[in-house]
């Protein structure tokens, strides 16, 4: 099977962090969030997948190529010119898929078991099923409404709670048929919710969505970029978090240089080549990327520091994420917030 995943979009509700990488670049536990995905498509047996490109396109380009061989699947990443919102992006590439094929989202965090979706896409002869997944805030997503036997009968976008017709949202991941497709106009900002979906319910076709016990979030948010690394580090999530593990929840990158003096407690992951100096003590669920310095005395709580970033001295940081290369100062206490270089010039 072939699949496409969408890498884009700007992700703006992740703001400042993408303001430095693209969303699907942003690591979860040490790695980027598409490759979370790669990871899951090519254990379920995909050939190929396609990946659309566009807001700073370079990262990916220069992390994966134009094609790739990632866990013995093909990798092929297409530059879109201009945004073509997630219909337009797959009708761009219409001509690679010649049979049913799976769609999913390059910046959401899944553990999705895809053969069980294809399955019950199969099994109800849809031409397009989606995944749904239960949530609590609808105002966050697009909703979906289904009968008793998995059919859609309506979509609502972001509806407050008190007005939704349903709390089971849209996860972005579809199973389509080719002729899905035709839906969809030649070289035209178009998108599956707001666009495809509803056509495919005006004319009656089999469109089904599938319910299953899976993880997902859609890492909207910078609370929820927190949320996903606990998630993750806590086994909510079945993906594989790199390093050796040491203990119950402490994983160590390679060549990571730990000062016997300093203390590990609730959920740790420690990147390749980081540093951890004497007396610094990392608690509740913290990843340190890789080459990150972390400097005698400093106290870090359930923080995220990305790769090459530093924290001096003595400095105390709780529920932070800290950018690329960023130096936190000798001392300083900062709880909460995103901590990013600004550019040259700003």
């Amino acid at each position: 099977m072939k699949a496409m995943a969408l890498a884009a979009g700007k992700g703006t509700r992740l703001f400042p962090l993408t303001g430095e990488v693209p969303k699907p670049m942003a690591p979860v536990v040490n790695t980027p969030i598409i490759e979370h995905i790669f990871a899951l498509l090519a254990s379920h047996g995909m050939r190929k997948v396609y990946v659309n490109v566009h807001y700073l396109a370079d990262a990916l380009l220069n992390a994966y190529g134009q094609t790739s061989r990632i866990n013995g699947m093909e990798v092929h990443l297409s530059r879109e010119e201009r945004l073509m919102g997630t219909a337009g992006g797959v009708k761009r590439l219409a001509d690679r898929f010649d049979e049913t094929f799976v769609v999913v989202s390059g910046d959401a965090l899944t553990d999705i078991d895809l053969g069980e979706l294809v399955a019950f896409h199969r099994e109800k002869g849809a031409l397009a099923t989606i995944a749904l997944k239960r949530v609590y805030d609808t105002s966050e997503f697009g909703v979906v409404d289904i009968d008793a036997g998995g059919n859609i009968r309506g979509f609502q976008e972001k509806p407050p709670p008190e007005e939704a017709i349903s709390t089971l949202a849209n996860t972005g991941i579809y199973v389509l048929e080719p002729r899905a497709l035709e839906y969809i106009p030649e070289d035209t900002f178009f998108d599956f919710a707001k666009d495809v979906f509803p056509q495919l319910l005006e004319a009656g076709e089999k469109f089904v969505g599938y319910q299953g016990d899976f993880y997902w979030s859609d890492i909207g948010t910078l609370s929820a970029y927190r949320q996903a690394h606990y998630d993750v580090l806590s086994g909510k999530v079945r993906v594989r978090i790199p390093g050796e593990k040491r203990s119950k929840g402490l994983w160590i990158g390679e060549d990571a240089k730990i000062h016997p003096s300093a203390s590990f407690e609730g959920y740790v992951v420690i990147g390749g080549d980081a540093v951890i100096g004497r007396d610094v003590v990392l608690s509740g669920s913290v990843t340190v990327g890789r080459d990150c310095w972390i400097r005698r005395g400093a106290t870090i709580k359930s923080s995220i520091l990305l790769p090459g970033s530093t924290v001096g001295d003595g400095a105390y940081l709780e529920d932070c994420i800290v950018g690329h290369g960023y130096d936190v100062r000798p001392g300083e206490i900062i709880r909460g917030g995103a901590l990013i270089r600004r550019p040259p010039g700003h």
